[in-house]
């Protein structure tokens, strides 16, 4: 195996694919990347048993072949080479020979027969979807993904595709937050999967702003692919709980809020929020809210935002953080807090599809 390669088309490849190698794996070639040369093409594919991710990069192959290296040293050795071509040349006992410039690298490998292949999507349910779309939407999702590992079912994104529609939810008992969106799809494609935290955290890192993802879905897998790129992960098993029986059906107060505004606020005010009391209250007035946080090992804090609310005076306490999160990655100047009473969860919603529901604090007056 012997190929010559731009050392920016190697980093980039390196780069996509590297963080699914775990240090503290107990099977060596798990921490080692596959290259496979041949036809102007190297494709790179890391993969933990769990999630595998591959990506083709460009290059002047001159004998076709495969082999595994160390993927971390492989990638900081590429990082400190100087701006030129890199060869690269691989005996027949996966021992690589790298030149690049003044720089002589030579790296022990291990077999390619070793490596884990990627699972086969021959049969699978197809579905395309726009890059941008699905990147967006698990960042208004996944941060309320739990990392509660005794309920694995709520570690990671559901997929429901149902009545042309994808719905997206992440949930952790305390919050939920859900989007969705029309896409066509045949009768028989109708199925719900439940995809793993790391598998979303990857998924975000290498989606576009452009072009389309290709979600494929076979028996406990599902492949998202991009281009070049493909992102396969094992599917958490079991049922997800009924999302929708926590959603509230009635809104008695609806306040519209300026979104960067009322976030700068509770962040300042939750500064005096401690361990023991992690909690803001808020008190709706007329055309007010006051946020408060009080510690008694630390002290206290308020402020006012005027809004438009001629309802009731009542309070509801929050999670500063859930309250937050929502509010950090969504880019609408408006947003819309939906309550009914002080024991009953408040929904944040806004123009386009996306809902969040927070459940409130119980706190002593």
């Amino acid at each position: 195996m012997k190929f010559r390669i731009t050392k920016e088309h190697c980093l980039s490849g390196l780069q996509q694919v590297q963080h699914v190698v775990s240090t503290r794996t107990t099977l060596p070639i798990l921490s080692n990347v596959l290259l496979e040369a041949q036809d102007g093409q190297i494709r790179l594919t890391t993969n933990d048993l769990d999630v595998g991710v591959s990506a083709q990069v460009s290059a002047e192959v001159e004998v076709a072949g495969s082999t595994t290296l160390p993927a971390r040293r492989l990638v900081n050795i590429v990082k400190e080479l100087p701006a030129s071509d890199i060869e690269i040349e691989v005996d027949a006992d996966h021992v690589a020979s790298m030149n690049c410039g003044p720089s002589f690298f030579k790296i022990l490998g291990l077999t390619n027969e070793e490596f884990p292949a990627l699972p086969n999507f021959e049969k699978s349910k197809e579905f395309k979807f726009p890059q941008a779309t699905l990147k967006d939407s698990l960042k208004k999702t996944s941060y309320a993904i739990s990392t509660d590992e005794t309920r694995y079912v709520l570690n990671g994104v559901y997929f429901s595709f149902e009545n042309n529609t994808l719905i997206m939810v992440a949930t952790d008992g305390r919050r939920l937050a859900m989007v969705d969106h029309e896409l066509e799809f045949p009768k028989s494609h109708e199925t719900s999967v439940i995809v793993p935290t790391k598998a979303v955290n990857e998924l975000q890192r290498l989606l576009g702003d452009s072009g389309e993802v290709t979600i494929s879905i076979a028996e406990n897998q599902i492949a998202f692919t991009l281009d070049k790129l493909i992102l396969v992960s094992r599917l958490i098993e079991g049922n997800y709980p009924n999302y929708r029986q926590v959603i509230p059906e009635k809104t008695v107060d609806r306040i519209t809020l300026e979104r960067e505004a009322f976030l700068q606020t509770v962040h300042r005010v939750s500064l005096l929020t401690s361990d023991k009391s992690h909690s803001l209250k808020l008190v709706f007035g007329e055309d007010n809210i006051d946020i408060m946080a009080n510690s008694p090992d630390i002290g206290e804090a308020r402020e006012s935002l005027a809004v438009q609310h001629k309802g009731n005076q009542f309070s509801l306490a929050f999670n500063p953080e859930f309250l937050m999160a929502p509010l950090r990655n969504l880019n609408t100047d408006e947003v819309y807090l939906n309550l009914i009473d002080e024991m009953s969860p408040g929904v944040l919603k806004i123009d386009s599809s996306f809902l969040y529901v927070l459940m409130p604090m119980r706190v002593t007056q």
